[in-house]
């Protein structure tokens, strides 16, 4: 009996020590999704106040086609991060700096050749539809010497789009950990709440008829 006592008591103590290390386990989990914000991102991908984007989404997935079949529409209602970066003047500005307008957000680098090629065309459309309910948001990221890209946007005779600038792509990776942002361009398609409409990974033309059409879609309009 004692033999049969020891042997059960034997067995007992590895599952409660597998038990409790599970728990510390999960604990730690637990306490790295609070730090690093992991938890909060499946919430936001449910944000109950981005419902009226996804919808939009869906009203106007059929515009996303040529030129813009990169655009890949919002399925799941997701608040995008406040993403912060600096105007010309060197002042702070945020993405919710543009609340109540539609923003097409976009990130780019002068080294991303992709970029510097749709440039031109996101100029052409801030020209077009750009104003008291739309605006293109282009953010410059590139890391080194500050005075180049300003520099080049002007030899290259873009003057429609404000310039905007994070020379530490924090933006890019505040978007990444969103997961909407893997390379450059990137470029999201935002409501007046700051919910994800579309997000397009790689070069658009976006001064084309299917742009203007899908803004416009995408505006009401």
């Amino acid at each position: 009996m004692a033999a049969n006592s020891e042997e059960a008591v034997s067995s007992i103590v590895p599952r409660r020590l597998a038990l409790i290390a599970g728990a510390i386990v999960a604990g730690a989990l637990a306490g790295l999704a609070g730090v690093y914000g992991i938890g909060g991102l499946t919430h936001n991908a449910g944000d109950p106040g981005c419902r009226p984007a996804v919808d939009n989404a869906r009203r106007i997935a059929p515009l996303a086609h040529g030129e813009v079949a990169a655009m890949t529409v919002a399925e799941t209602p997701l608040r995008l991060p406040d993403v912060g970066f600096h105007d010309l003047s060197g002042a702070e500005r945020r993405l919710s700096d543009w609340h109540g307008r539609t923003v097409l957000l976009n990130l780019w680098a002068t080294w991303c050749i992709p970029c510097r090629t749709e440039m031109p065309a996101l100029d052409q459309l801030q020209g077009s539809l750009g104003g008291p309910r739309f605006e293109v948001v282009a953010i410059n990221i590139d890391t080194r010497d500050p005075s180049k890209p300003h520099s080049w946007l002007e030899e290259v005779g873009v003057h429609q789009l404000a310039y905007y600038a994070d020379p530490s792509a924090k933006a890019f990776q505040d978007l990444k950990l969103a997961g909407r942002a893997i390379g450059l361009p990137t470029t999201v398609l935002v409501d007046p709440e700051g919910c994800e409409i579309g997000t397009a990974a790689g070069p658009a033309d976006w001064a084309s008829a299917d742009s203007l059409a899908l803004i416009r879609g995408a505006l009401g309009s």
